[in-house]
């Protein structure tokens, strides 16, 4: 399982800035139903590991790594930013990350009524119905011209290479290249470097919190329940009604600092729970940690040109793969170095988990509000983003 998790990561990192930077090209929809129906395959796997006894389970963790090829996420957020104006792509971007909190919340309810074997039937059928609804009712959002763009754009970074072996060297080097969008200028380095420390403690949040608590606080079956219906419903209440709210009376750059704030702020109470009430209220702390994600990625998309926004958005998306690997590594081995101990003892790693919440709220405070809010940030004619562009160009 851990190969299979690193190697899916190991797949978005080196290519979800790609294939983003493709749709600018091709267009979302093909996209968007390749990567459904190869998320499909890893259920569909599951499905047949129960019906066919003697089947290899590692067809699952091939199809589940494989999954990780076309980040499809990342192109939905691209369709989004096609078709919302800028003050509208934060929360616009919460609502589709709440209804994968409302999936959360009703999750567990399946398990209730139904075994392992029909969890997982259920579960392909509800995939199929979506692809089958984003094949037949959902329309291409980049525009015609906004292609081409983006293609002349490609054409003109391969001008001047004449010989096989130099389009060989350009294409094997095209994801890195799609890649360093992040490094354009400061503001674009700030917003990487505090997507990725979040996204180290975010993904070790996912990944090790529950056997944390199963081995710690003795959380039975019962209680794992309860926390997925809290963070679901909150997460639905944060992501899709609040941010909206928050954005207008803070600002993005301040609705992330207070975001990370509270993230440390849950962490510790992670750190130094011993009563189960104390690790509830951490979760409804942590339900406003997933204002932060959309927000930051509206703050990208509404600092670039229309022809990048694909571009934008997988890149992003490669930062938290990174992020998704080292994290919970890092937390793990602290977690090794401390469980043994009195002083500070097994809770260490949520505390260290704190820190790095500490120091991307410091990476946020020093984002310039001229162009991390979208009512101050204007963007006319796109001059200075073109003035970017050109500038990253000649670096290149």
């Amino acid at each position: 399982k851990e190969c299979e998790g690193f190697h899916k990561s190991l797949f978005f990192f080196f290519l979800s800035s790609l294939l983003g930077a493709i749709s600018d090209e091709v267009g979302r929809r093909g996209l968007l139903l390749l990567g459904l129906f190869m998320s499909c395959t890893s259920t569909i796997c599951l499905v047949l590991l129960q019906i066919i006894p003697v089947m290899s389970p590692n067809w699952y963790y091939m199809a589940r790594a494989s999954s990780g090829l076309i980040n499809w996420m990342a192109i939905c957020l691209s369709c989004l930013s096609d078709v919302l104006p800028p003050q509208w792509r934060a929360a616009g971007f919460g609502m589709l990350l709440a209804s994968f909190s409302l999936g959360i919340a009703f999750s567990p309810i399946l398990a209730v009524f139904l075994n392992h074997f029909y969890v997982s039937v259920v579960s392909l059928c509800i995939l199929v119905v979506a692809w089958l609804v984003l094949f037949f009712f959902f329309s291409e959002t980049l525009p015609a011209s906004v292609a081409a763009e983006a293609k002349q754009r490609r054409e003109t970074e391969t001008h001047g290479i004449v010989t096989r072996w130099g389009h060989i060297l350009h294409t094997l080097g095209r994801p890195l290249r799609e890649l360093s969008i992040l490094n354009r200028n400061n503001f674009f380095r700030l917003l990487a470097a505090l997507a990725f420390f979040s996204g180290m403690v975010s993904q070790a949040d996912q990944t090790l919190l529950l056997y944390y608590l199963e081995e710690r606080l003795a959380f039975n079956e019962k209680d794992v329940a309860k926390m997925f219906v809290m963070m679901g419903v909150l997460g639905i209440l944060v992501q899709g009604v609040l941010i909206k709210p928050f954005i207008a009376c803070l600002g993005e750059r301040f609705v992330i600092v207070f975001a990370f704030l509270l993230g440390s702020v849950h962490n510790v109470l992670y750190g130094i729970a011993s009563k189960k009430w104390v690790v509830f209220v951490a979760i409804s702390l942590a339900s406003f940690v997933g204002m932060s994600f959309p927000t930051i990625s509206a703050i990208k998309a509404n600092n670039v040109l229309e022809n990048e926004q694909g571009r934008i958005q997988g890149a992003l998306f490669s930062i938290q793969a990174l992020a998704g690997g080292t994290g919970p590594m890092v937390l793990r081995f602290v977690y090794r170095c401390t469980k043994d101990s009195t002083f500070p003892g097994p809770g260490t790693m949520w505390l260290v988990a704190a820190v790095l919440y500490f120091v991307a709220t410091c990476f946020a405070l020093l984002l310039p509000s001229e162009k991390a809010n979208s009512k101050e940030a204007r963007r006319d004619g796109y001059e200075e983003l073109g003035n970017d562009y050109d500038s990253n160009q000649e670096s290149l």
